[in-house]
């Protein structure tokens, strides 16, 4: 009896030396995809990602770590405690959610084709077959071009971010690229760089390979860490803090319905 007595105390010590605190909150980010996540000219990481998870972090009396990863490389990073959470755009697809957990909502955003001026493209098998598609690994966009359109002809190119996908496609080895409709609007179009293109067609929507918003992706014996992300992302919609921050972003609602 003795054995056992001390083997469930010693059970319950190890237990108790790895639990978390959550004083330190590391999240796992893809610095090339602004307005969301990017990096200004000193090196900075910067976004409305950012500012949000900072907010919370603040909210929490927790310290924020940014540890930069590959999106295609995020699940496995996460399920190897690389960090603690994914805050980088990431969207809550019924696929993603048979390996990890996500917090509730941080915003929904529409998927959208990309194509030079003049190409008359759409965002179809039919239109696009023959045609190659730039798209990031890991992505939504990913999964959706190569589930529906690759099959039937189209060839989806896939990269390491999103810079360069937009490289090829400025230098023409794309014909089209298909990424979340704000980044491209803001971090691409309405820049030197997006000169000469053009959104091709409008929203894309398939919940199935898309989902339905983004959130900060989480192990999923982390409950306790969803619940206090949960209750700081309520809180910061509450008191206005999101709206605030959302302005300084984006001239519209990005948290979406």
């Amino acid at each position: 009896m003795k054995k056992i007595a001390l083997g469930i105390m010693l059970a319950l010590a190890a237990a108790g030396a790895h639990a978390k605190d959550w004083s330190t909150i590391r999240f796992g980010v893809d610095a090339s995809y602004p307005p969301f996540e990017s990096k200004n000219a000193s090196g900075k990481l910067v976004g409305f990602d950012i500012d949000l998870g900072n907010e919370i972090c603040h909210r929490l009396h927790a310290k924020c770590v940014w540890i930069e990863n590959d999106f295609d490389g995020m699940i496995p990073a996460l399920k190897a405690r690389k960090f603690d959470g994914v805050l980088s755009s990431m969207s809550m697809t019924p696929k993603r959610e048979e390996q990890i957990a996500f917090s509730s909502k941080l915003f929904n955003t529409p998927t959208r084709l990309v194509d030079k001026k003049g190409a008359n493209l759409k965002p179809t098998a039919e239109s696009l077959k023959g045609k190659s598609v730039g798209v990031e690994q890991g992505t939504i966009q990913e999964t959706y071009a190569k589930t529906y359109w690759a099959p039937k002809g189209v060839n989806v190119v896939s990269y390491e971010n999103q810079d360069l996908v937009y490289t090829d496609l400025i230098s023409g080895r794309l014909d089209a690229a298909l990424q979340d409709a704000v980044q491209a609007d803001i971090g691409f179009l309405n820049t030197p760089r997006g000169k000469g293109f053009e959104f091709a067609g409008g929203n894309i929507n398939d919940p199935k390979t898309l989902g339905d918003g983004a959130g900060i992706g989480l192990r999923k014996q982390d409950t306790d860490l969803k619940a206090k992300l949960d209750g700081a992302i309520a809180a910061m919609i509450k008191d206005g803090t999101y709206k605030k921050i959302e302005k300084k972003y984006f001239t519209f609602d990005v948290y979406g319905g």
